[in-house]
């Protein structure tokens, strides 16, 4: 029996091949852009779950609580590890780590490299999470000072294999580093990822009980028996305990956060993450992606299906008379459906193997064609089949199988079955879903568009930012010689040095006395260095008092400049001469000699906070405005001048604008995704929307002959069938409109700095999918009106 109705399921789609291939075009698409999104979701979702332990680990974070503001961050004090570990009984084990700069000199004989993503770390840390080992012993990999662990790919990219690696060395700044083991590199999805490990031991004893500063991230591993949320509420007294004395004065409180790490990418708030984070909003977003794709899919199905009855209905009709059970007929319907759906998934998993490098290039993901044989890829797939083969197609089966045979036999195919409202409903969905993503599409393109064009208080064009090396204290001369050589180029337009420059991620918050209207003032203020060239070569512009300039290294701890969000924050009516210091620090005062115009000092996805700039003139970063003209010799030519300066190191540098552009890439790879998808989901709409006028077309097709024998305008019978396609979609407006809207606006919500939501969006959405309505309506509507009336005639 089964047999049979594959059979006649493969029959028919062979006698109908254009219905099929509809169809089957469809599923395809649906089928191969929703395993797409099942992919990303399924890896956003895996971060940090590899480890064996991940369960039991937490990460423990600090809310800085001021009088006026609070501050979440991810790192902690170095002390908070050590007495965790001898405090607290729930707790196994307790790791530290700790970023070794942005970059890392390691030398080996006459070459120079310069590492990024190295790490300071305890002995414990493959206590706690799992990493595997390649070579080297796991227990004391990192127990001795100067102890380094590599990655498979640091190995191999200082020595060129992973192989009698162990027991070698690397030459650092100072310290001569010692090979311990190899492990496989970091897996992506890892919240904290790094190229080396050096032995938490080789750092200074200064650190041992440093209760105020922060910058290390502390991971804890709890016992099976441990409750998270009681373990939290057991750090409060450490305040108390450890920190009152050094905070309280300054008014200023410290909260502990845990966290669990398999939370971390998609659900923290914390700043100074180690890595960029994921979203929630975009995981629930992409699953509503994929399930509409499906879900249009399904009705995509059920229109073209109902839209062919009219072909099927005598097939119906003889096999019911000569016997057949509706139960056999709707078997057979779903048998159809089922075919279509298996067809549709060999087709989609081709499409996945030819379109994947280009999904792993949008998204920033490292997928390969295995990825499909994972445990909830294959229950997704078995889910999808069932879903589209069974439920998609149960509309059609029941539709089809309940037809009247002695009415369809007679000829009459409008009285043997209708259910017209239901179809309606089904296009008005369509309508609805294909109006919210495109809607959604255009305000994600607005605020990307947006943030990219915003006024940023600076000038980002043809700034070069150089990485300095590691240099002595008294190093500035020599910053100062290679500005003076850089600025005997013409292309070169000036020349500058600071700590830090825009967009570089790096935090320097301080705790300062500032002048109020009532005395002094605590505030944490973000502050850093610069040179008397920086704002001049960013383009920064001072709006009231003076820049720096060479005479204020004499006396540098006593000027300042602040810019109008810290004015602004004060309540200032003057800012010239308001005194301002360290906090705790009596003996140097200084005073605010001028004012600078508020630039956005980091990413757009942070407000602008108050900034305080000191007169620095030994500074790890330097900048450099060139011509647009001959970049490549003006290069060539920084090149030498840096080489001739710091002849050992290599000459390494970023452009500000890549800097600036960076910042929007993960946001942007999103972007890409969601307009493009929604983009699919929009053309599988269209193909539903081609089954209802199909269908409509086909029962009215003797009704458009007789018109068209009794003179009707070919224009006229065009707008006849499309009025009610055009109530369809003024009803699918009234519903997406306040949904998009909604939506929107939760997702603008976050954002310091936003596009506001223009009704020409709507406008737009709406009058895009009209447009494609009335295309397909018009064309289905002039084939059926151009038709010979008298073979319409003769066939009813």
């Amino acid at each position: 029996m089964i047999e049979n109705y594959f059979k006649i399921a493969v029959r028919s789609l062979l006698k109908d091949k254009g219905y099929a291939a509809l169809n089957i075009l469809g599923l395809t698409i649906g089928l191969t852009f929703s395993l797409f999104l099942v992919f990303y979701i399924t890896d956003e979702l895996s971060y940090d779950r590899y480890h064996e332990k991940a369960e039991r680990i937490y990460r423990i974070g600090a809310t800085i609580k001021e009088p006026e503001r609070a501050d979440k961050v991810a790192v902690t004090q170095f002390p908070l590890g050590p007495t965790l570990k001898k405090e607290f009984p729930e707790v196994e084990h307790a790791v530290r780590f700790v970023r070794n700069g942005n970059k890392t000199l390691f030398k080996k004989g006459d070459e120079q490299f310069f590492e990024e993503k190295v790490f300071y770390a305890d002995s414990t840390v493959f206590d706690v999470f799992t990493y595997k080992f390649i070579a080297g012993d796991a227990k004391r990999a990192l127990i001795a000072p100067n102890s380094l662990v590599l990655t498979r790919s640091a190995a191999e990219k200082y020595f060129q294999t992973t192989e009698n690696v162990v027991g070698k060395s690397l030459q650092g700044k100072k310290d001569t580093y010692n090979i311990t083991a190899i492990i496989e590199d970091v897996p992506q999805n890892s919240h904290l990822r790094f190229n080396a490990l050096i032995s938490a031991a080789s750092l200074g004893k200064d650190f041992g009980n440093n209760w105020g500063n922060f910058g290390f991230y502390t991971y804890a591993l709890l016992n099976k028996n441990a409750n998270p949320k009681a373990f939290e509420k057991k750090l409060i007294p450490m305040y108390q305990k450890y920190m009152a004395s050094i905070f309280s004065p300054y008014n200023v409180k410290i909260n502990y956060v845990v966290q669990p790490i398999i939370d971390i990418h998609l659900r923290s708030e914390l700043n100074n993450e180690p890595e960029e984070l994921g979203s929630m909003s975009y995981i629930y977003t992409f699953s509503a992606v994929a399930l509409f794709m499906i879900l249009i899919a399904c009705i995509n199905y059920m229109n073209l299906t109902t839209a062919r009855s009219a072909r099927r209905a005598k097939e119906i009709g003889i096999r019911k008379v000569s016997g057949s059970l509706q139960r056999h007929l709707i078997a057979q319907f779903l048998t159809e459906s089922t075919v279509i759906t298996l067809v549709s998934l060999v087709l989609s998993l081709l499409l996945i193997a030819l379109l994947l490098p280009v999904f792993n290039d949008i998204s920033g993901k490292t997928f390969t064609f295995l990825t499909i044989f994972q445990p909830i890829t294959l229950v997704s797939i078995l889910t999808i089949v069932v879903v589209v083969g069974l439920v998609g197609g149960s509309y059609p089966a029941f539709y089809l199988a309940k037809f009247n045979p002695l009415v369809v036999l007679k000829g009459n195919l409008a009285k043997a079955s209708s259910n017209a409202p239901l179809r309606q409903t089904l296009v008005v969905l369509q309508f609805t879903i294909s109006m919210v993503m495109l809607i959604s599409t255009w305000v994600v393109y607005d605020q990307l568009n947006f943030m990219k064009n915003k006024d940023l208080g600076y000038s980002k064009d043809q700034v070069l930012v150089i990485n300095m090396p590691p240099i002595e204290r008294d190093g500035h001369n020599e910053i100062k010689l290679m500005k003076s050589e850089f600025l005997k180029n013409p292309k070169v337009i000036a020349a500058s040095s600071s700590w830090y420059t825009p967009n570089s991620n790096s935090q320097n918050l301080s705790l300062m006395e500032i002048e109020g209207k009532s005395g002094f003032v605590n505030l944490g203020v973000e502050f850093y260095g610069i040179d008397q060239n920086y704002l001049e070569t960013l383009g920064i512009k001072i709006t009231k008092g003076r820049n720096f300039t060479e005479l204020d290294h004499a006396d540098s701890s006593r000027r300042m400049l602040v810019n109008e969000a810290l004015i602004k924050k004060m309540g200032w009516s003057d800012a010239l001469g308001k005194k301002i210091r360290f906090a705790g620090d009596t003996a140097n005062l200084a005073e605010v000699v001028g004012v600078f115009k508020d630039f956005h000092q980091k990413s757009l996805y942070n407000p602008i906070e108050p900034l305080i700039l000191v007169y620095r003139e030994n500074n790890g970063s330097v900048q450099a405005k060139i011509s647009a003209d001959d970049i490549p010799g003006t290069l060539a030519y920084l090149e030498k001048v840096y080489k001739k300066v710091f002849p050992q190191h290599s000459f390494q540098y970023n452009f500000l604008d890549q800097n600036f552009q960076s910042q929007f890439e993960a946001d942007q790879k999103r972007g890409t995704i969601f307009t493009a998808f929604s983009s699919l989901t929009v053309l599988i709409a269209c193909l539903g929307l081609l089954g209802l006028v199909a269908f409509t077309t086909e029962q009215r097709r003797k009704e458009i002959s007789v018109r068209k024998v009794m003179g009707a305008e070919t224009g006229h019978i065009v707008t006849l069938i499309s009025k009610g396609f055009i109530y369809l979609v003024g009803v699918s407006c009234l519903i997406a409109f306040p949904i998009a809207w909604y939506f929107m606006n939760q997702w603008l919500e976050p954002f310091p700095y936003k596009t506001a939501l223009s009704p020409a969006t709507f406008l737009l959405s709406a009058g895009l999918v009209l447009f494609i309505t009335l295309l397909t309506v018009s064309f289905h509507t002039i084939k059926a009106a151009l038709m010979n009336p008298v073979k319409a005639l003769k066939a009813d």
